[in-house]
């Protein structure tokens, strides 16, 4: 029998946790976007709605995703105007509110990595918020995410391939 036609889940690849966090982190700013009445409550009404969907088990797995995510969102919140004047510099001819939200919040979580996390490579931010880009934005998003974060990638004072 071909274990892969069989679709055992054994031979399943395990989501990544900083993948699923980068997720988790961009539907929670999404939702935030569209009422910025953070408290922490919000966040925990949000935790609350994943875990009662029966989607995600908790597990090690979905522990280190929501720690990771947790991160990201309090973060890109904290520092929401220098990440949004980072973003415009390099966003031609885009204002940051007339943006798609999915992408705007794929671009804060991307740009705030590569601000304020020196142990996660620049392109490693970038192709994270490539892939999700494709997953959850529009036809072009995955590029518009791209042109943008190599724009801002280029300026940074650290290698773009290593940890800092």
């Amino acid at each position: 029998m071909d274990p892969i036609k069989n679709n055992n889940s054994s031979f399943r690849k395990e989501p990544d946790p900083r993948r699923l966090g980068r997720e988790f982190a961009m539907q929670f700013l999404f939702q935030f976007d569209m009422n910025e009445d953070f408290d922490g409550k919000n966040l925990e009404y949000f935790w609350t709605q994943l875990d009662e969907s029966g989607v995600y088990p908790q597990n090690r797995l979905f522990r280190k995703s929501k720690e990771f995510a947790e991160k990201l969102i309090k973060g890109a919140i904290e520092k929401k105007a220098d990440i949004d004047g980072t973003i415009v510099k390099f966003a031609t001819k885009w204002k940051i509110d007339r943006m798609a939200i999915v992408d705007r919040n794929i671009l804060r979580i991307a740009t705030y990595e590569m601000l304020n996390c020196p142990e996660i490579p620049p392109v490693v931010s970038i192709n994270e918020a490539v892939e999700i880009a494709k997953s959850f934005g529009g036809d072009e998003s995955s590029a518009f995410v791209n042109g943008i974060l190599n724009a801002i990638k280029d300026t940074l004072n650290r290698p773009a391939r290593e940890a800092a």
